[in-house]
């Protein structure tokens, strides 16, 4: 799946999150289980699916942002929807961080799918499951893999903008950086095309030009595949980011060598990448609360 960047606007990928999470796996899951919902909510798995389908069906790109939009809050004080709440009186968003603003979306389609969930179990479903579920629902519409979610999450009572500018990966972080933001999770771990970049520069002008998208990937802009390691390979990664996994570490050269050949075994590592993430410092028990609303405390005021 290749989402689509605007153009000097920081574009985090979730493709350096799978090269860490398969270097070490993480079997445990934090009092999450894949039937959560099960007696409370049994329809839960289906009103999601169902949800991001239409919203992917309206817009093939919104698989990749919702993917992202789970990537970027986990990275940022857990997998605890704090990246959904708007400003109040005493929350600074995390969407007005560096990485987020006037970048991050599907907010709309969350909104939709809570929705759904309150009038069928009000009170029962997380914010941060609704992500969860919401960025494998994406990848597999796009024809990615599929993986079982672990559920159980809570949602956050407070945000972090401070932390959504300094631990969400950046798209011109040295690959030692990288890593570093993903060992403090618990995951472990420009060479760029002349002709390419210079058909680039024709759409990204040296001033403006903020509302100009561009594929990442140009081949198959709307298919969740492994040709972003194959374009790495020839030259033609968009981001500082990506030629770094391959020019400064034989390990994630390796890496993105071999998911470039073997499409199965990206997917394979690429899902279990997705649960190791979804399981940064869940929220569960009394911890946090279930919002009615994703953008705002059951509190607000």
């Amino acid at each position: 799946m290749a989402t689509s960047m605007v153009c000097l606007v920081a574009l985090c990928l979730v493709s350096p999150l799978l090269l860490a999470g398969a270097v070490v796996g993480n079997p445990g899951y934090g009092g999450l289980f894949p039937q959560f919902y099960d007696h409370s909510c049994p329809k839960a798995k289906e009103i999601v699916h169902s949800m991001v389908a239409q919203a992917v069906a309206r817009e093939t790109r919104m698989a990749a942002s919702l993917v992202r939009l789970h990537f970027h809050d986990c990275f940022v004080k857990g997998c605890d929807a704090s990246v959904l709440l708007d400003n109040s009186t005493n929350i600074v968003s995390e969407k007005g961080s560096n990485p987020n603003r006037n970048s991050i979306r599907g907010f709309e389609v969350v909104d939709e799918i809570k929705v759904a969930l309150e009038t069928a179990c009000p009170g029962t479903v997380s914010c941060a499951d609704i992500l969860a579920l919401a960025a494998r629902d994406s990848t597999i519409l796009v024809g990615g893999p599929y993986w079982e979610v672990p559920l159980g999450r809570r949602d956050s009572l407070g945000a972090s903008i401070q932390g959504s500018n300094n631990d969400i990966p950046a798209p011109n972080n040295t690959l030692p950086t990288i890593i570093t933001k993903f060992k403090r999770l618990g995951l472990a771990d420009s060479t760029l095309d002349v002709s390419f970049a210079a058909q680039l520069r024709q759409g990204c002008p040296r001033s403006g030009g903020d509302n100009n998208l561009f594929p990442l990937d140009a081949v198959s802009s709307t298919k969740f595949d492994n040709f972003y390691f194959k374009n790495i390979l020839a030259g033609r990664g968009l981001l500082s980011s990506d030629e770094v996994l391959l020019t400064k570490s034989a390990e994630t050269a390796a890496l993105v060598k071999a998911y470039a050949n073997d499409v199965h075994l990206f997917f394979q590592h690429f899902a279990q990448s997705m649960v190791n993430m979804g399981n940064i410092s869940p929220l569960t028990g009394s911890k946090g609360e279930i919002r009615k609303n994703c953008r705002r405390l059951n509190n607000f005021h």
